[in-house]
């Protein structure tokens, strides 16, 4: 791996339960990466014991990102993996060792991967995420934010994170991962290292927060896609590859 190194950042804000279930699947499946794995505290309302960080404010999924990924740019990481607390690995272990050396022969394979994210049990949302047995690793055009595996170098040469009007999150996966496909760098789906997702575990639970998020969302996808930007991005799809081979 070289000069290459990975953090592994569990976002809480929720259930502690469901932060506690993929941080001990990950220490167990990867104990010798246990230094890498961190869990940022977004100043949730139940605080998650032993967590690295407890965010003095919550700042959201696209700001705890931002803020991820300027932290730990500082340490000499080269990438970022920032999991959603709600998502439990379904494939096989290793995990973190897995999805790393894989993510590194792709690199070597078809050049530089903006993002990586393994596939999905389900989504209701993101056709392109949903795990695809018997093939390998998909180009997509964009990714669900639930796991994704960031470049920070392919960031920088975009310009790094936009979230501006968006510090909710939602849109910014996909406008980001899309930015990056758009410079020409790879956007991967994985179908080997896969993941079971509860959607909006936390959110649905926070009183107004969907309708708010939704209202930033389509200020903020509107504005660099245009107003039929959902009709954009079901276009975008139709580019997407699937590989049966490594």
């Amino acid at each position: 791996m070289a000069d290459r190194r990975l953090a592994v950042v569990i976002l809480h804000y929720g259930d502690p339960a469901l932060t506690s279930r993929v941080k001990e699947q990950l220490e167990l499946s990867d104990p010798k990466l246990a230094e890498h794995l961190f869990v940022l505290d977004n100043h949730a309302p139940e605080p998650f014991p032993g967590a690295w960080r407890r965010l003095d404010d919550n700042l959201y999924w696209a700001g705890a990102l931002d803020y991820c990924l300027k932290e730990f740019e500082s340490r000499g990481y080269t990438h970022l993996w920032f999991l959603n607390n709600d998502i439990w690995f379904g494939s096989k272990p290793p995990h973190i060792l897995k999805a790393w050396k894989r993510l590194e022969q792709l690199d070597a394979k078809i050049g530089p991967i903006g993002v990586y994210s393994p596939a999905t049990h389900r989504s209701p949302y993101h056709p392109q995420m949903i795990e695809k047995p018997g093939m390998q690793y998909s180009l997509v055009s964009y990714i669900d934010g639930i796991s994704p595996l960031f470049s920070m170098e392919c960031l920088k040469q975009i310009g790094g994170l936009d979230f501006e009007g968006n510090i909710y999150g939602y849109g910014v996966d996909v406008w980001n991962s899309l930015a990056l496909h758009r410079a020409g760098f790879s956007v991967v789906v994985d179908h080997q290292v896969t993941i079971r997702h509860i959607y909006h575990s936390t959110a649905k639970k926070v009183e107004g927060f969907l309708a708010t998020a939704a209202e930033a969302q389509h200020k903020y996808m509107a504005a660099r896609l245009g107003d039929e930007y959902e009709a954009v991005l079901k276009q975008e799809l139709e580019a997407c590859r699937d590989f049966r081979t490594f």
